[in-house]
């Protein structure tokens, strides 16, 4: 991948990220409160596109993890100081599973259609 996509990626990444920190740093989040499991759903889903640009960004599905995995654990600690916010295990084992589906369709490649054979 050329250096801009890549560029392009880590600024995706980065404007997620900042994304997370905003909403997490909020004591009530904008929208309908979301009620268990939903909430580890928008966790997932959140952790999902991160982890599929960060990816992208690094080009190593386990750099990318690792890094979604860690953000995530930062952002729970994060959480625990913001008043009406709670911040827990299983918040952060839906990020990780969310990152882990986001690295796995970042790595599926797509196969290219088989070309007729030409006549000779």
């Amino acid at each position: 991948m050329s250096q801009g996509r890549r560029g392009r990626w880590w600024l995706t990444s980065g404007l997620i990220a900042a994304g997370i920190w905003v909403v997490s740093g909020m004591s009530d989040t904008p929208g309908p409160g979301l009620a268990h499991p939903w909430d580890w759903a928008a966790h997932g889903v959140t952790y999902l596109a991160l982890a599929f640009s960060l990816t992208r960004a690094t080009g190593s599905a386990g750099a990318a993890l690792a890094l979604a995995a860690w953000y995530g654990a930062l952002d729970e600690v994060h959480q625990s100081f913001v008043p009406g916010r709670e911040a827990g295990l299983p918040d952060w084992l839906a990020d990780v599973t969310g990152a882990w589906l986001g690295v796995t369709l970042a790595g599926w490649r797509r196969t290219p259609a088989p070309q007729p054979a030409t006549p000779d």
